[in-house]
């Protein structure tokens, strides 16, 4: 069997798309805090919650870059 490989590369460019969505999430969070007049204490006890949406928000990102590199393997530009 072929073994496969990841290289230092990818596990960053992973880890950095991981900590914008962890991001997006506390975003939502904090928009969600404010929006209904709720205790800043939710910031943090709600953090599972924030983990969970941060994943969803990687999995959505993970499938918009999946859908852009699928156009751009279907339709390669033309080399003059």
């Amino acid at each position: 069997m072929k073994d496969i490989t990841i290289t230092g590369k990818r596990i960053k460019t992973e880890i950095i798309f991981y900590i914008i969505s962890f991001c997006i999430a506390v975003i939502l969070n904090i928009h969600a805090i404010v929006k209904y007049n709720s205790p800043w204490s939710e910031l943090f006890s709600e953090l599972h919650v924030v983990f969970i949406i941060s994943f969803v928000v990687y999995v959505l990102l993970l499938l918009i870059r999946l859908i852009i590199w699928a156009i751009m393997r279907l339709f390669p530009r033309i080399k003059k």
